[in-house]
Parts: C-alpha cells; sequence; structure tokens
C-alpha cells in the first residue's frame, strides 16, 4: 500500500527535477556568499529543511506530553502494586 502512494509521488518529484534544469543564483545576504545550482535541486532543499525543521519542531513539543506521560504510567503501576497489598492484607472470608 506504501508503494502505491509513494511511486507516483516519487515520479512527481523526479519529473519536477528533471523539468526545472535552469541555474539560479542564491545569495546570503548580508555576505558576499552566492551559490549557483539548478532551480529543482534549490526547491527541494528547501523543502527538505522546512521538513525536517517542522519535524524537530513537532519532537520538540511533545517532549512535554511523553514526560507527563511517563509519570502518569509510574504512578499507575505504583497504585496498581498498592492495590495489590491491600487485597493481600484482607482477611480470606469463606465463600457463601
Amino acid at each position: 500500500m506504501r508503494l502505491l502512494i509513494a511511486l507516483p509521488l516519487l515520479l512527481l518529484l523526479v519529473l519536477f527535477a528533471l523539468s526545472n534544469t535552469a541555474p539560479v543564483r542564491l545569495h546570503l545576504w548580508p555576505t558576499d556568499y552566492a551559490l549557483e545550482l539548478p532551480l529543482s535541486i534549490a526547491v527541494l532543499s528547501a523543502m527538505a529543511i522546512a521538513f525536517l525543521l517542522g519535524g524537530a519542531l513537532v519532537w520538540l513539543s511533545e517532549l512535554a506530553q511523553r514526560r507527563r506521560a511517563r509519570r502518569a504510567e509510574q504512578a499507575v503501576r505504583l497504585l496498581e502494586a498498592q492495590v495489590q497489598d491491600l487485597k493481600a492484607r484482607l482477611p480470606q472470608a469463606p465463600l457463601p
């Protein structure tokens, strides 16, 4: 199923890269540094950087939730152990 979704997207990606080979010059302001590369590489690189930065931001925002979930799991384990201990302390009443 993944292949059925990924294959057309990869085909479009390759067609985009092959269709946009005109050189483009990228300048880094305020320096005099400039880089000349094909338009498709510039666009795909910018998309990849944006994707990675977005993933990093989501990962960082989830850290607090993961920490809360770990604490909640520890509390559940502690409470379950207490319940088992209290059940063990109960006097064994005969069943009617």
